[in-house]
């Protein structure tokens, strides 16, 4: 998925299995939406769900869910330990992967208006959502909770962001909005003290600690580090102290930062950090970003591939000090991969060539152009990586460790179009075998038949466009990379070569078949236009690594 939210709503029922299965069916009911975490508290009678997926798909779960939520559950027979102000309390959307968090806040007002629009209950407006400076905070808008909420909605004050003032005492109100990630993580301590891992806490979390005057008087210090709240406890399960941490804007602090920190304050203490965990899910760039901190203190390059930055970034935390840490099952963005969409790309090189030789159309040329592009990121990115670091390369390892960079970027996404080009093409084939027996079916059928072509067509465009940036990279590692590998850059402008032509084929052969004029037209003219370019600058850089071959003989 390119773009990712997270929801993370809080219904008011936690003893009724049945109710919650219900509402989380709703959710599951949801194409391209994966339900991660379902955590219903008896005490609380709340229960917490986590769910995610694409921005649209998570709008309607999130809308059937409450919808249930509302069926189902009666505010005046609930009685629970948990703070709340209705059926569905809080619902707040989380930006994870490709989206903004301006865009994360339009998507919780849709979200809200159609909430009061169509089931009747008003809707606050929290966090980076509100429409106030005195609704950023939940705490704020549920004072009085539930049984307060009549004398609310009578204050002008508190008139709701969507919706009437009217109180609905079945369904109570809720409130809505976008907020950051917050990441649960625990540091470990070689001590079983928790009063010195609450002295480290109240050193790195951004409120800080309260501090003695000469005159009696105490004075709050900020701690060092903004978006962390943090405690020391002692966990008997582990037989350690840990510095329990809340961490609300990986963005701005990231995990590096905190766990560095809390290893100097360890350290003054006569402590050392033995390892961390994280607590429930992590998004993917909260680790990428802590793998690439550790690779840039070891004088390694950054353009690596993404298991290994992952990995440096488990090791370098010591996130399996306690527990092992699983990627596939901790990652967010893993858990929501879909392994159909990767069926090609998973398979050995053998399973791939034995699928493409069989009598299936698919994969085909198209996949197989995708592969050479592929092939072609990961060989510029494998001469940068042979560079940098290299003393006598020293004034352009800047420079060539973007190459590196770019080329696993290019890697991956040629990778994720392999499979790509070969869904598209089973769209066309699923789109022909569709019913013709009426008119309308054969109305349907044609419709579906254009859609399907089209977007058959706008794959392998893709693979052409990406064939320019191909063609940089490997022209910079030819022309700065390690010199004992500048046939591998000539090699990569190659196959970035025979990339394009095969797209380029796969374009005009599908655009043949699509009877509007004018999408035939523009495609057909931007894919000739890039081909004659790319043909051009593979022809150069082959022909300057062949001479430079040549002079060194």
């Amino acid at each position: 998925m390119e773009k990712i939210v997270e929801c993370v709503p809080n219904f008011s029922e936690g003893r009724n299995s049945q109710v919650i299965k219900a509402i989380t069916d709703e959710i599951k009911n949801v194409e391209n939406v994966v339900l991660l975490d379902v955590d219903p508290g008896q005490a609380a009678n709340r229960t917490v769900v986590t769910f995610a997926g694409e921005p649209e798909a998570v709008k309607e779960a999130a809308f059937r869910a409450i919808k249930k939520a509302i069926e189902l559950i009666d505010m005046r027979k609930h009685k629970g330990e948990h703070p709340r102000l209705g059926a569905v309390d809080v619902v707040p959307f989380v930006p994870i992967k490709g989206i903004t968090m301006e865009e994360v806040v339009k998507l919780s007002h849709e979200v809200a208006e159609r909430v009061a629009k169509e089931l009747g209950v008003p809707v606050y407006m929290y966090e980076y959502s509100a429409t106030k400076p005195e609704r950023k905070s939940l705490a704020d808008i549920r004072k009085g909770e539930y049984e307060g909420l009549p004398e609310k909605l009578k204050d002008p004050e508190w008139k709701p962001d969507y919706g009437e003032p009217v109180f609905n005492p079945k369904s109570g109100a809720m409130v809505m909005g976008a907020r950051d990630f917050l990441i649960a993580y625990n540091i470990n301590l070689n001590t079983k003290d928790k009063k010195l891992a609450h002295k480290i806490a109240k050193e790195i979390r951004e409120k800080g600690k309260l501090v003695k005057q000469e005159d009696g008087t105490k004075v709050r210090v900020p701690g060092k580090l903004k978006h962390v709240r943090a405690i020391g406890w002692y966990i008997e399960e582990y037989g350690i102290a840990q510095i329990s941490i809340n961490l609300t804007n990986y963005k701005e602090t990231p995990l590096w930062k905190v766990f560095e920190t809390a290893e100097e304050e360890a350290q003054k203490l006569g402590l050392r950090v033995t390892g961390s965990e994280i607590v429930g899910l992590v998004p993917l760039d909260a680790i990428l970003e802590t793998g690439k901190h550790f690779l840039e203190k070891q004088g390694k390059s950054r353009g690596i591939p993404e298991k290994e930055i992952v990995d440096i970034a488990i090791k370098s935390l010591g996130l399996n000090d306690v527990a092992p840490f699983e990627p596939e099952k901790k990652i967010i963005d893993y858990m929501l991969k879909d392994p159909l969409r990767e069926w090609l790309r998973r398979m050995t090189l053998t399973e791939f060539s034995d699928e493409l030789s069989t009598d299936s159309p698919a994969p085909g040329g198209g996949s197989v152009a995708a592969l050479l592009g592929a092939l072609s990121g990961a060989l510029s990115s494998m001469v940068a990586n042979l560079t940098h670091g290299k003393k006598k390369y020293k004034e352009v390892w800047e420079k060539i460790e973007e190459v590196a960079i770019k080329g696993q970027k290019f890697k991956d996404q040629y990778l994720e179009l392999i499979d790509e080009d070969t869904m598209a093409f089973n769209e066309v084939m699923a789109a022909y075998s569709l019913p013709k027996k009426t008119e309308e079916d054969k109305k349907k059928r044609e419709e579906a038949i254009k859609e399907a072509s089209k977007k058959a067509t706008l794959v392998p465009l893709k693979v052409l466009r990406y064939t320019r940036d191909l063609l940089e990279i490997s022209e910079i590692a030819a022309k700065n990379g390690n010199v004992n590998s500048i046939s591998d850059a000539g090699v990569a402008a190659i196959t970035a070569q025979g990339c394009a032509r095969g797209a380029y084929l796969n374009v005009i052969i599908n655009t043949s078949s699509i009877d509007d004029e004018e999408f035939r037209e523009k495609v057909n003219s931007e894919a000739e236009s890039i081909l004659n370019e790319v043909e051009q600058k593979a022809e150069e850089i082959y022909t300057y690594v062949r001479n430079k071959i040549n002079e060194s003989k």
